[in-house]
């Protein structure tokens, strides 16, 4: 039966699971004010849904730094279904709840396995998940639950969420808004509850002050006379409707007798709902079963399988109204009762809530806690349990080290502003020197991690100088940081210079151990930044090397992987890019580590487009915007930018310069001025718009950006030859081929080599053209090989030579046109014209009708990966993989997997 003025409602309910019953998911949250019927929503859902299975949870306001609890709830029921998940996913959800000791898994990846064990839950009869109280959900399940329902598509699952606010957390996902009732469905929900007539005027009181909130109107009359409703009904203006709300229920409580009350304060206080629990909890209380009586008369609780409150306000209101002293009493009973052993973490908690004042041992208990939260995943418990743990704490000293790694687990969860004020705490007590340095450390950090931009570098050069007498590996570490930030800074870094900091760390001291990859990588760039490119090769090279062997380094040493990938650009080394890139990314999914995949991925992406293999680049880079999406990630663009500006769109690739340049300049992130002015400087080369390219090369030229300054030449020299300006050409190559004969790679000397050719006499180009193709062949960089080929065909058409040229041109324009590099195909196919040679269109195949995520998931068939691993890489289900591969073979016109090789456009293989 609908509920009553809720017909709108409880039509997009049915329609959902009307669809979920025809095996396609969806989901909602269902947002409104408390009272406004959220729960009674989702009630009618459940009801509606006796042919489904139903699994439910809700969030309580006292578990919100428990990791995972809420989640935990919703999949206790369907934990049977864990030995169908492939094994990583079945094991990182039993680390996660507590099932077996392991290294904890990442955040995302438990999504992937919460969404196969919904997958697989829903095998046998479409499952409805309800989730009440979403905005008391911990963090981690919260997280967990967006992921999920961002992802459902085609396993019979419907995710219903009903919360107050707005949540980033469920950013993106259909919402239901719950408004109040109009006043006619007000007016007949009271006469529900109010059996006599009322005075006009006193109806219209009553709808009004309750604003059409159908808890209000139930609750607020209950309990009043004839006389008093007769009279008038007044509210205190001052309350906000909840907490109306919640006085009505403090007068319901106030009439039941002092046992029902504590009872109902120990139901309060142990949000996992659990009978036996409650029990033994209120036997030591002294508190007699009979008393469950009267709250269950009085509508406030009901005892089944689960203690359940009526509405969540209930529970609420029952644990504020009580004495400071009486939710100690209860904490402290239900430590006692529970398990320390099965749930040590519930028991902590319970045991620091129940702390009257400092107590060294709970302290202690809680930073365990802590410990198996790290161990579990769960950094944001963790950081709230030594929170607690510090305020607990007797001893100053003691309080400022846990308060300082209170900080760093707040930090480490990316709750920046938690973490500065656990600093000021940790800041009053009396540290020692070493943790003062790490206090003024980690405030660098946040600086770092909230704006990469000017002011970072001087507070991490700071740090770094103050730790160096005192614990010289950090102090390393953080010189290296300082040198990555002012890196970042770019043109627009202010003082240190990034030269100023190479120069303080190449002054500091090394270590008496064998030097850690780390420690060569800082030597290595230190000497770049001071002493010169030249001068920088050897030791860079040797640092690269030692991080050839990814699967080996340290979790301290893989952090530094996506700089010593864009040092191994600026040594002209694809053939270690190529190492690093794919060796990263390989640890990275073999580890779960998500916040690290983003940066290896586009790393890799890069290099794809360096090969020319623009698809496989884009399949990647796709990923990247899915992981970044669903962590709330900062975005990754640097490989979108690389693959816009080769494909050679000019008005999407302009567009998107000019996206990501607002901001820079107040951020103070100068390398995202040289990252956007070599972008332009390509494009406009590609679509011969060379007085643009030669003004955007001119300002990627402005500072050196490690590992694009040279890019940013390449393009000058090719449009200062168009624009007939040979000198700004000339100095550009003189800096250039400084650049690549100390590389002395394949691809930095073909580089050159064409450079050169653009700038040199008609008789001695032909054997650079030559060159730089030779070169650039045996090389990885096909699309740089491509290019060289274009512009030898251009110049052997000029010298007349067409027979010549359309050998060059034919090989370019297929290339370019195979690969997608549109402009530079274009002008290929017009030097062709221009030779006499008729050209015919490029064929348009069927797999431009493919969506970007159908092309992803072919792409991935065709590699051999199955369904399922082809879910774990994109976090989907496998049976959304197999919805998606039928369009694919429809649209195709193939009916099985063994045809996608052919039926998908051919790219160049990876060597």
């Amino acid at each position: 039966m609908t509920l009553l003025g809720r017909h709108r409602e409880c039509g997009v309910l049915d329609g959902l699971l009307g669809n979920v019953r025809s095996g396609r998911s969806g989901a909602l949250v269902v947002r409104g004010e408390a009272g406004i019927g959220k729960t009674a929503l989702l009630e009618y859902a459940i009801g509606s849904a006796s042919d489904l299975r139903v699994a439910r949870a809700a969030g309580v306001e006292s578990e919100m730094e428990l990791p995972f609890a809420a989640l935990h709830q919703l999949c206790a029921p369907m934990l049977d279904q864990l030995d169908r998940l492939p094994d990583p996913q079945r094991d990182a959800l039993r680390i996660t709840f507590g099932l077996r000791a392991g290294a904890p898994p990442d955040r995302l990846f438990v999504g992937l396995a919460v969404l196969s064990l919904l997958s697989e839950a829903a095998s046998e009869r479409p499952l409805i998940c309800a989730v009440d109280d979403a905005h008391w959900l911990d963090r981690a399940s919260a997280q967990v639950l967006g992921f999920v329902a961002r992802r459902l598509l085609a396993e019979s699952v419907v995710m219903l969420l009903g919360t107050r606010e707005p949540s980033d957390d469920f950013r993106g996902l259909p919402e239901l808004a719950v408004g109040a009732l109009t006043v006619h469905d007000a007016q007949a929900l009271l006469g529900s509850v109010v059996p006599w007539p009322l005075d006009e005027r006193v109806l219209e009181r009553i709808v009004a002050e309750t604003h059409g909130n159908p808890l209000a109107l139930l609750e607020l009359p209950r309990g009043l006379s004839p006389a008093e409703l007769a009279g008038g009904f007044g509210l205190p203006g001052a309350l906000s409707l909840s907490s109306r709300i919640e006085q009505k229920f403090l007068r319901l409580l106030a009439k039941l007798p002092e046992q029902t009350q504590r009872l109902l304060l120990v139901a309060a206080a142990e949000p996992a709902g659990d009978p036996t629990l409650l029990w033994h909890a209120t036997g030591r209380l002294g508190i007699e079963r009979a008393a469950l009586a009267p709250a269950e008369t009085a509508g406030l609780l009901k005892l089944e399988t689960r203690v359940r409150f009526r509405h969540p306000l209930v529970r609420s209101a029952v644990y504020r109204a009580a004495s400071a002293s009486d939710r100690r009493a209860v904490h402290a009973a239900l430590a006692e009762v529970t398990d320390p052993d099965t749930d040590p973490d519930r028991r902590a908690w319970h045991r620091a809530q129940a702390a009257p004042a400092p107590d060294d041992d709970v302290a202690a208990e809680l930073e365990r806690s802590a410990a198996r939260a790290q161990r579990r995943g769960g950094v944001a418990a963790a950081a709230a349990f030594l929170a607690r743990a510090a305020e607990l704490t007797p001893d100053p000293a003691e309080r400022g080290r846990r308060a300082l790694a209170a900080a760093q687990a707040k930090f480490e969860a990316a709750a920046s502003d938690a973490a500065l004020e656990l600093l000021a705490t940790a800041e009053l007590a009396p540290l020692d020197e070493l943790q003062r340095a790490r206090l003024e450390r980690m405030r660098a950090q946040i600086a770092f991690n909230r704006a990469r931009g000017r002011n970072a570098p001087a507070l991490l050069l700071d740090a770094a100088r103050r730790l160096e007498p005192l614990d010289i590996e950090l102090a390393r570490e953080t010189y290296l940081e300082a040198m990555a930030a002012s890196m970042f800074a770019g043109r627009l870094g202010g003082k240190p210079s990034i030269r100023e900091a190479a120069e303080a760390a190449l002054a500091a001291p090394s270590t008496p151990r064998p030097p850690r990859p780390t420690d060569l990588l800082l030597d290595g760039l230190a000497t770049r930044l001071t002493e010169g490119y030249a001068a920088g090769v050897l030791p860079l090279r040797t640092a690269l090397e030692a991080f050839r062997s990814v699967e080996e380094l340290s979790a301290g040493d893989a952090r530094w992987l996506w700089l010593a990938c864009r040092l191994a650009q600026d040594l002209w080394d694809d053939e270690l890019w190529y190492v690093l890139a794919t060796g990263g990314v390989l640890v990275a999914r073999e580890t779960g580590a998500l916040s690290v995949l983003p940066i290896a991925l586009t790393y890799l992406a890069a290099l794809h487009v360096h090969e020319g293999a623009f698809a496989r680049a884009e399949a990647l880079i796709d990923e990247v915007d899915a992981i970044t999406l669903a962590t709330d990630a900062a975005t990754v663009k640097y490989g979108t930018v690389m693959l816009t500006a080769w494909r050679g769109n000019e008005a999407e690739g302009l567009k998107l310069i000019e996206e990501l340049t607002v901001g820079v300049r107040e951020r103070g992130e100068g390398m995202a001025l040289g990252i956007n002015a070599w972008a332009a400087a390509l494009l406009y080369n590609a679509n011969g718009r060379y007085a643009e390219a030669l003004a955007a090369a001119q300002r990627g030229r402005e500072h050196d950006d490690v590992g694009l300054f040279a890019w940013s030449l390449v393009e000058l020299i090719e449009a200062g030859v168009r624009c007939d300006e040979m000198d700004a050409s000339s100095g550009a190559l003189d800096r250039l081929s400084a650049r690549t004969r100390a590389s002395g790679t394949e691809w930095a000397l073909g580089i050159e080599a064409c450079s050169r050719a653009l700038l040199t006499d008609r008789r001695d180009a032909e054997p650079l053209y030559r060159e730089a193709v030779e070169r650039l062949e045996r090389s990885r960089g096909m699309i740089h090989a491509t290019r060289a080929r274009l512009l030898y065909g251009e110049w052997l058409r000029r010298e007349k030579r067409r027979t010549d040229a359309r050998e060059q041109l034919r090989v370019a324009y297929e290339r370019f046109s195979r690969i997608g590099a549109n402009a530079f195909a274009e002008r290929a196919r017009g030097e062709l014209l221009a030779t006499g040679e008729a050209v015919r269109n490029r064929r348009v195949d069927a797999a431009d009708d493919l969506t970007p995520q159908e092309k992803q998931i072919a792409q991935l068939a065709r590699d051999g990966l199955s369904n399922p691993e082809i879910g774990a890489r994109l976090f989907i289900s496998s049976r959304t993989v197999e919805y998606h591969l039928h369009k694919v073979f429809r649209k195709l016109g193939i009916t099985s997997r063994t045809q996608l090789d052919s039926a998908l456009p051919s790219e160049p293989a990876a060597a």
